[in-house]
This record gives C-alpha cells, sequence and structure tokens, in this order.
C-alpha cells in the first residue's frame, strides 16, 4: 500500500519512518528544499515528555490584557481582524478552565511517555548522530509564589506516574553548576531526569537518510507544493501540485500550519493557527561555562538545551504575528536575557538567531488519526511540543493506519 506524507519536518519524518516499519511504501512531499527547514529548524531542542501542561490555563487569563499592551514581553498577543484568529481565541478561552486543563495534561503526559520510548528505540536501533543527550531538564525558579504554585502541579503529575525532585537552591546549583551566576535568585527548582534533548533538524536529516538507504525506500520530493486534495464520492482521489496529480493509497496530513488550509478545502477545521517563537544558537569555546543540564528560565520563559558543542537558547510566544522575519527587537530581549542568566557563557561569537511559526490548537493537543474520509488521515497541530511528542504521535498513527487501537486514540481524535 502506498502512503503520501505531507511534510517533511518532524512529525512528517517520524510518520515517514514508522509507515516504512510497517511495510509501507511512502512517498513524503514538501514545499521546502529539504527536511525540516521551518518550525524544526532551530526550536528549543528539548524533549520534555514530562512538561507538556497545555498553553490553555486559568491562570494566564488575567494575564492577557497585559501581554496585548507589552510589545517587549515575554508573551505577546497581536490582535488580527480575521475569522480564524478569533475562532482560535475563542476556543483557547473556552480550555482555560481547570478541569480541561488537567484532563488534557494527563492525555498529553502519556503520548509523552510512549514518545519517550519511542525515541529511545530509535537511538538504540538506529545509527543516528542529532547530540542526543539524556541529562534530564530543571525548572529554575525566582519566584516563591511561582514555586509554591509549581509543587501542586508536581503532585498532581506525581499521581499520574511522573518521577520529579523538587530541589533546594543548593541542590539546583549542585546540579548545574553553571546557575552560579544568578544563585542569589533562585528559590529552587523542579528536576526531571527523564527529560532529554537533541538537534531536530539534524534528526530530520538523519531520518531521510536512513530512509533512503533502506530497501524500498522512502521516495522525496521536495520543492513541491500541495495545492489542493481532490475528492470524489467521500475518498481523496490525489494531491494537485504545480506540476503534477499525485496519486496513493491513502495521504497523511503532518504538514503543520499548512495542514489548515489543506484540510480546510474538503470541510475539515482541525483549528490550527501559528504561535511564533524565536530561538539563538550559540557556538561553545573551550572558556564557555554553559550548563549541560536542559533549564528552564521559568520567570523569564527562557529554555536552555546543550546540543554538542553548541547551546540552544529558546523562548517567546506571539500569537497574531504571520510573518517568518526575525524582529530585531525581539532577538535582543533574547541575548539580553541570556547575558543576565549566564554571565560566563563566552561563545564563539554572535549567535545564530532563528524565529518560527508553532501550529497550534487552542487546548494544545494535536489531533491524530482518522478524517471523514476513509484514506486521509491527520498528524498535526503540535504547537510547541512537535519534537517532543513526533515519535509517539507517529507510533500512534501508525497503530490506528493499520488497526492497532490505543486505549487512548480517542483522545487525539479529530
Amino acid at each position: 500500500m502506498h502512503i503520501v506524507v505531507i511534510g517533511a519536518g518532524i512529525v512528517g519524518m517520524a510518520t515517514a519512518y514508522c509507515l516504512h516499519q510497517e511495510g509501507y511504501k511512502v512517498t513524503v512531499i514538501d514545499a521546502g528544499a529539504g527536511p525540516g527547514l521551518l518550525t524544526s529548524k532551530a526550536n528549543g531542542a528539548q524533549l520534555s515528555y514530562s512538561f507538556v501542561a497545555p498553553l490553555a490555563d486559568p491562570a494566564v487569563l488575567p494575564k492577557i490584557p497585559s501581554w496585548i499592551a507589552d510589545k517587549d514581553g515575554p508573551l505577546g498577543v497581536k490582535l488580527q481582524a480575521d475569522a480564524g484568529f478569533w475562532r482560535w481565541v475563542m476556543a483557547f478561552l473556552g480550555a482555560c478552565t481547570k478541569t480541561r486543563v488537567q484532563r488534557t495534561t494527563a492525555e498529553l503526559l502519556l503520548l509523552g511517555r510512549l514518545s519517550r520510548q519511542q525515541m529511545h528505540m530509535l537511538v538504540a536501533h538506529e545509527r543516528l548522530d542529532f547530540d542526543f543527550s539524556s541529562t534530564g531538564k530543571l525548572l529554575v525558579y525566582q519566584d516563591d509564589n511561582a514555586f509554591q504554585k509549581a509543587l501542586k502541579q508536581v503532585d498532581y503529575q506525581e499521581r499520574l506516574g511522573c518521577e520529579q525532585q523538587v530541589l533546594s537552591t543548593k541542590q539546583c546549583l549542585d546540579l548545574e553548576p553553571a546557575l552560579s551566576d544568578v544563585s542569589h535568585k533562585v528559590v529552587g527548582g523542579i528536576f526531571t531526569p527523564s527529560e532529554d534533548a537533541g538537534d531536530c533538524y539534524k534528526l530530520c536529516l538523519e531520518l531521510m537518510r536512513i530512509l533512503q538507504a533502506r530497501p524500498d525506500p522512502v521516495h522525496f520530493l521536495f520543492n513541491t507544493r500541495v495545492n489542493k486534495i481532490k475528492v470524489s464520492q467521500g475518498r481523496v482521489m490525489g494531491l494537485e501540485t504545480g506540476a503534477d496529480t499525485i496519486q496513493a493509497d491513502g495521504y497523511v496530513l503532518a504538514n503543520g500550519i499548512g495542514a489548515q488550509v489543506l484540510a480546510r478545502q474538503v470541510g475539515i477545521n482541525p483549528l490550527i493557527y501559528p504561535l511564533k517563537g524565536y530561538s539563538l544558537t550559540y557556538e561553545l569555546t573551550d572558556d564557555s561555562f554553559a550548563p549541560m543540564v536542559s533549564l528552564s528560565d521559568v520567570h523569564n520563559k527562557v529554555v536552555y538545551a546543550r546540543i554538542g558543542n553548541r547551546l540552544r537558547v529558546a523562548g517567546m510566544v506571539e500569537i497574531g504575528e504571520h510573518s517568518h522575519e526575525i524582529n530585531a527587537n525581539r532577538i535582543n530581549s533574547l541575548k539580553q536575557q541570556v547575558a543576565r542568566y549566564l554571565h560566563h557563557l563566552f561563545p564563539a561569537g554572535e549567535p545564530q538567531a532563528w524565529a518560527g511559526m508553532r501550529p497550534a490548537r487552542p487546548d494544545s493537543k494535536p489531533v491524530i488519526g482518522r478524517t471523514p474520509y476513509p484514506n486521509l488521515w491527520m498528524n498535526v497541530g503540535h504547537g510547541t511540543l512537535g519534537f517532543t511528542l513526533a515519535a509517539g504521535s507517529a507510533r500512534l498513527l501508525t497503530d490506528l493506519m493499520v488497526g492497532r487501537e490505543s486505549p487512548f486514540a480517542q483522545s487525539f481524535a479529530l
């Protein structure tokens, strides 16, 4: 059976890998010149399987006016006139209830657990070079009130099977000496040893390499934009591109933000909207005093991940910003955060700046599974968790496609 996967970001590449492992003939189509060139290119690099709480939370509601007013804050809202923006916002507000948050967190933790299992199996079975490490993740708190609230989340996630450690200031510094520059600000931390890190873009390249080297290799069509899904008599009959019509037995939408446009053509609304984020990548030197453990500066909403001899720093969420252009003010703000946090980083020159669009759904849950068309499937809407959840999402979708029902598949159904 021939399956076409639309999208060569990390979700599409992981999907292609799983489908090929099951014996499918697979073609991957992407509008870019290669895999992983958009959202997967320079994301936060953390595989945070246990940190999947949705952005929609009752606690965000009183903060929305300040987000709109503060143009340089870590979270920004740029009001838009289009109906898609307001549909997304209204659905987001509707998801900001304690019951919804707890249910969504529990569901995403199950998917995160599957993702960790699948990622570790992938690393064990394939010779992959993507700067993978398993040093854990430390959330660092500078505000005691925020820290005390976080402890309640630790208690809740402990009941769901998460193993997390609450650390004092001294224990945080013992675990990650690079925090000594801000030791006077740290009030405590939460460490999760099960978390990983890696270069998402390099993993996309590695997956393409091994899939092209296999018997009956995966076929990749780059610089090929899908303009239209052709349907007839309740089935997808083909994909119209600028040059040709591509036909197969089945089709998977895994192209992030682009999936919203294609899905709407055939009467499906997955409610995907772009959340813009930024990152910096620092080349390190022998003199660099950089963290080895993945860090989250909770107060400033900035994450730090060591990937080989580089440090990836990511942060900021902008809702309503559609341009891929790099905002110099945002980048300068992020650089200043790094300079205040890591006084002795001593990198090899200026960092490489990046901006990307995360394909987010209002409740932070991706859509994984069937559509009303029996030969069209979806694996989309992962937001900021695409790298973290890609391996598990691909496994879940593939299991559904081959007829192996998952006990939690319904949680991510359309």
